[in-house]
């Protein structure tokens, strides 16, 4: 697939399917199916229910896609455990 034929779009995991796969709601409420890319597997990126996330879709079947990136999620980031007692 050329890179000039890709539709990028954002949506949200609605619910994680066996064998890497999801189902994700679109910002219009369309469900699509979704798979994780090569990179997101080589580096280990977990993705969960709730996640928002990047897709790239094909113009010629609009059900699936393919998932490139996991969006950062502002409210947990300024979350830290608290420092560890040394005895």
């Amino acid at each position: 697939m050329a890179d000039s034929n890709v539709i990028e779009v954002e949506g949200k995991i609605v619910a994680v399917l066996p064998g890497t796969m999801f189902k994700v709601q679109l910002a219009n409420g369309h469900i699509v199916l979704a798979h994780i890319s090569g990179k997101l597997r080589k580096n280990f990126i977990k993705i969960a229910a709730g996640d928002s996330v990047k897709m790239e879709m094909s113009p010629y079947d609009l059900e699936k896609a393919r998932i490139t990136y996991r969006m950062k999620d502002e409210s947990a980031s300024g979350w830290r455990p608290p420092p560890r007692r040394r005895y």
